[in-house]
């Protein structure tokens, strides 16, 4: 019966993700950002997009971290010129480029960083966006031996943030942005190893938006035992449920489930929209009066790690308040990503 309910309780949870509420400058109503650094993945399409774009209106300077992307999909190039035209439409004279970025070939995302830090430029936000839709019936494995919805989704962006904490870590207020999902409450936690493979039981998009989300979890944690790390706040923010290009590939592969076009059309809510909860999470959530509070959305704000619905704070799945199962997920990734061979586990002082 526990089992029951608490399979019932992540389902209306889900259900909760699926909120269509429209919103507006109130809500979201921006911030100034001149002289401030904002990294985006997958910034050239859907959310990411959107949300590049108002922070180009905000007068941030942009590095919109996108690969070469399919036919289907808006080019970079495409993205830039729209976020400049917005930029100077409101008066800034920010720079906003593009720079390349595979998150299915980890060098890539190396070679990304090696860019970036040797730039000597404090990051202030980085918003770990970037995401695909996969089908499971047929999992496609990188160059680097993971499944590409696994690496894609959750491990190029867990390598992205730790090799940028150096240059998140010399601005006053950082802080870090990974697009979740309510679907994380649908994930199944499991790590048992199969042929040297993870085992994923359920549904890849799933289960790596859980993982996602509890690395964001444990990430806050740790950064907060360490005095250089402590004022970088980091968040998981659920966008909505977008029609966005994300599911455009698998229209195109006819993998789309049962359903989802029908929901696509009624129910989700567009890019622009998603894109707001993304911005207003890198801009309004994470700040208190005292950043050694890691404020979240007031002035008394509880912290960072955290589980945001849209624009509103919601429970993550049990799991994400779980330090074994946490700790238990970082020591996987380790060996997954050969922290200790990249000197990274030194970072968070591990």
């Amino acid at each position: 019966m526990p089992s029951i309910l608490s399979g019932l309780y992540d389902l209306l949870q889900a259900v909760r993700g699926v909120n269509s509420t429209f919103l507006t400058d109130q809500h979201v109503p921006g911030t100034n950002l001149t002289d401030k650094w904002i990294i985006i993945s997958g910034s050239n399409n859907g959310v990411g997009f959107e949300a590049a774009k108002s922070f180009a209106s905000w007068s941030a300077n942009l590095i919109l971290a996108c690969r070469e992307p399919p036919a289907w999909e808006q080019h970079p190039t495409a993205a830039v010129n729209e976020c400049k035209d917005l930029a100077a439409a409101h008066g800034h004279l920010s720079t906003i480029e593009w720079w390349q970025i595979d998150m299915a070939d980890l060098s890539s995302v190396d070679a990304f960083c090696q860019r970036w830090l040797q730039c000597n430029r404090a990051l202030h936000v980085l918003c770990n966006n970037a995401g695909i839709a996969e089908s499971t019936m047929q999992t496609r494995i990188t160059k680097d031996g993971f499944p590409l919805v696994h690496q894609v989704n959750f491990l190029s962006h867990v390598l992205l943030t730790l090799r940028l904490l150096p240059s998140l870590a010399r601005s006053a207020e950082p802080r870090i942005i990974c697009t979740t999902s309510c679907y994380h409450h649908l994930g199944v936690f499991d790590l048992d190893r199969v042929n040297g493979q993870l085992s994923w039981k359920g549904n890849d998009y799933q289960n790596n938006k859980l993982y996602f989300q509890m690395w964001v979890a444990e990430m806050q944690s740790r950064l907060l035992k360490h005095p250089e790390y402590f004022h970088i706040t980091i968040n998981g923010v659920h966008p909505g449920f977008v029609a966005s290009g994300i599911w455009d590939g698998l229209e195109d592969a006819g993998k789309v489930p049962g359903g989802l076009s029908l929901l696509l059309r009624y129910v989700a809510i567009t890019s622009q929209q998603g894109g707001l909860a993304v911005a207003h999470a890198a801009t309004g959530l994470q700040f208190g009066p005292d950043p050694k509070k890691q404020g979240v959305g007031a002035e008394n704000g509880r912290g960072g790690g955290r589980y945001i619905n849209r624009i509103w704070e919601a429970p993550a799945k049990s799991y994400c308040n779980d330090p074994e199962a946490r700790s238990r997920l970082w020591t996987k990734l380790g060996e997954e990503l050969g922290l200790q061979e990249k000197g990274l586990l030194t970072v968070l002082g591990l």
